[in-house]
């Protein structure tokens, strides 16, 4: 479905007057109220460890159960091909060592310049730990885009791993991950890892349709608490012997839960998946399933998001110095802006901005090669602003004001 702007600019107006998000803060500070409602109702009521007859240990179980699901629903996967960890980034380093334990000397990966470095470094360690052969798969500085017809030649018959990135968290590009999975397949059995941390929140997420082995995101990115989701396909992770204390659940996905969890996060979790949820219903009430609802709630993001991430790039384009990296229009990207300014360094920015109660990055927030590829790790990195289906156009007016005044 599509949806008209006017319609999803009306529709968001109308609920966001219902306070189901508020806003703590002008710059956009943001609190999913049934996040907190779920989180704060499963430890009023009596957290448990999970197994136990008794009512709370049963609830609990139930909870975690309900947020496995909820998440499979939002990614488009399965229950049993979920786990949740501490972030994306402790769980991508349990992947990799599980994966890693099968790679010989001379093996070869494939990573790319434009990642954050949670799914880089974890496979240098690995590689370096097991005398693997890395190879880069570069992107166009002036674009933003990789450079897509190299793949095929990083790949061979000894590559064992290639890990991607559906949106990158420095420049906003939206890579054709599906086209590069099928460019794996048709010149490796290499197995295909993708952070998806920078996508979810922005886009309707299909890990079938996708056709990768793995795909990890972060709930905090989509309104809800500090935890990583893993996606494992279900017929792959059976053969992966994650590390994992003995009496761990080792059913799909679940071995990479290697401990007690926060299941007072799962509940934030489900109660952010919940809300996304009655957002889809609110845009489409014929959605007639969950999952249809979540899709509805992407897509309707999506076309708002569009919107005021046009008038965002049509406002920066008027400040003197100013270059943005990466796509100067909204096609192909999610709503996340990285510039240099003329004569100021970034942090400097990123604290006129704060003064200003308009929050944003500075530096190069972990996009490590991203930076550096772009000749900007010696002059500070770059200024990042990101918006989402929560912030305003005047919100956006606002901040190009405050970038106008220096």
């Amino acid at each position: 479905m599509t949806f008209p702007i006017d319609a999803v600019r009306a529709q968001f107006k109308a609920l966001s007057d219902e306070a189901r998000v508020y806003f703590d803060a002008p710059g956009g500070t943001q609190i999913c109220t049934p996040a907190v409602e779920r989180m704060v109702a499963h430890l009023a009521s009596g957290t448990a460890n999970s197994g136990g007859a008794f009512r709370t240990s049963v609830e609990t179980d139930a909870l975690s159960d309900a947020a496995h699901a909820a998440m499979a629903e939002l990614l488009g996967g399965q229950p049993h091909e979920i786990a949740f960890g501490q972030n994306m980034t402790s769980l991508t380093f349990a992947v990799s060592r599980a994966l890693a334990k099968e790679w010989q000397a001379g093996d070869e990966i494939v990573l790319t310049r434009l990642d954050h470095d949670a799914n880089v470094s974890p496979w240098l360690r690995a590689a370096a730990d097991r005398q693997v052969t890395v190879r880069w798969l570069d992107f166009d500085p002036e674009t933003g885009a990789w450079k897509l017809d190299e793949l095929a030649g990083l790949l061979g018959p000894r590559t064992r791993l290639v890990a991607l990135g559906m949106a990158s968290n420095a420049l906003g590009t939206i890579n054709p991950v599906a086209e590069a999975v099928g460019i794996v397949r048709a010149h490796s059995s290499a197995l295909v890892y993708v952070d998806a941390v920078q996508s979810v929140p922005h886009l309707v997420t299909d890990v079938a349709a996708l056709g990768a082995d793995f795909l990890a995101c972060s709930p905090y990115k989509f309104f809800g608490p500090h935890q990583g989701v893993l996606w494992a396909r279900g017929d792959l992770v059976e053969q992966v012997d994650a590390y994992r204390v003995r009496p761990a659940s080792s059913e799909g996905a679940h071995r990479f839960e290697t401990g007690t969890p926060s299941f007072e996060s799962q509940a934030a979790v489900l109660g952010t998946v919940e809300y996304l949820e009655w957002l889809g219903s609110s845009l489409d009430p014929q959605a007639n399933s969950r999952r249809a609802k979540l899709v509805a709630a992407m897509q309707g993001a999506t076309a708002y998001e569009h919107d005021i991430g046009s008038r965002l790039l049509e406002g920066l384009a008027t400040i003197p110095g100013l270059r943005l990296w990466g796509a100067p229009t909204m096609q192909g990207r999610v709503p996340t802006f990285s510039f240099t300014l003329d004569g100021h360094h970034p942090d400097a920015i990123a604290e006129h901005l704060a003064a200003r109660e308009i929050y944003s990055w500075s530096g190069n927030f972990y996009a490590v090669e991203v930076v550096a590829r772009l000749g900007l790790a010696e002059s500070g990195g770059l200024l990042r602003v990101g918006l989402c289906h929560y912030n305003t156009a005047d919100e956006v007016d606002r901040l190009i004001e405050a970038l106008r005044a220096l």
